[in-house]
């Protein structure tokens, strides 16, 4: 059984995607959880999502996402994201995202304007309806807010009329049940809130693309490794079992991988020795 494991984890990396993903995972800032048919496990760089995927960032953690007409949508920490609707159809893009907590921001680029879509971010009771733009919001218990950044969105509490937003630093906000009239936000309030949902330098944050890996630990037997691996996981970081021959016999080695320069391998790697069984761990790449 061991041999068969080993076997898998070492031809995995070589299977193909068969067809463009409605949406993928470009950038993590640890620990981030993917919920999946009852199933959780820690986000990677390169994973593809569906509809019904819920994304949950936890503390210092961001989430960049990348959908298949070229948005971005991005979630700052102790965030939870639904993707409740998605279908990447050539002729007509549609989801529907629900951001049920934490902040987030939705950027569409200047090819993606241009392509048909019907795109809906709703903040806890309030949707807003996306026509070319880019905004951020933030859902907490007793306060929604949507700030418009460019472009012009639609956006109104259940039961209530939507508004039109479509003049930069708007904001809408809804506070303890109640909306209040749409304002303007000053320009560095505003940046202030970007700051919540963009992934941060120096954080050992993991990229689609990323040639250098931490070595969390090398032990003789997979059931050692695994004591890592597991405990890593659980914790939100995207560990990966990567067994190597080295003459004679097999070293299990536990990596995360993707990691886009060698101080931001380095940053992690500082974040996680002495924790989770983690002793010294080295940059690989």
């Amino acid at each position: 059984m061991k041999t068969l494991l080993v076997a898998l984890l070492l031809a995995l990396a070589s299977v193909p995607a068969l067809a463009q993903p409605a949406a993928v995972i470009d950038g993590v800032q640890m620990p981030a959880w993917l919920e999946r048919d009852g199933r959780r496990v820690p986000l990677a760089p390169g994973m593809e999502l569906r509809a019904g995927d819920r994304i949950t960032t936890g503390n210092g953690s961001r989430v960049q996402v990348k959908l298949a007409e070229g948005s971005v949508v991005k979630l700052g920490e102790n965030g939870r994201l639904v993707l409740a609707e998605i279908q990447p159809a050539k002729e007509l893009f549609k989801a529907a995202l629900h951001v049920l907590e934490g902040a987030f921001r939705f950027t569409t680029d200047i090819v993606a304007k241009a392509r048909k879509r019907e795109v809906s971010v709703r903040v806890a009771q309030v949707t807003a309806g996306i026509r070319g733009t880019d905004f951020w919001g933030r859902s907490r218990a007793d306060r929604q807010v949507v700030c418009l950044i460019e472009g012009a969105i639609e956006v109104g509490a259940d039961g209530e009329q939507a508004v039109t937003m479509d003049k930069p630093l708007q904001f809408y906000q809804r506070d303890k049940g109640q909306t209040q009239p749409v304002g303007f936000v000053a320009v560095d309030q505003l940046a202030q809130w970007a700051r919540e949902t963009e992934i941060e330098a120096g954080k050992g944050a993991a990229r689609v693309g990323g040639r250098f890996s931490v070595q969390l630990a090398a032990a003789e037997t997979q059931d050692a490794a695994l004591a890592v691996y597991d405990q890593v996981r659980a914790a939100g970081y995207p560990a990966q079992l990567a067994p190597r021959r080295e003459g004679d016999r097999i070293v299990y080695r536990v990596v995360i991988r993707n990691l886009p320069s060698r101080a931001e391998a380095q940053a992690l790697a500082a974040r996680l020795k002495g924790n989770f069984g983690i002793e010294e761990p080295k940059v690989l790449g």
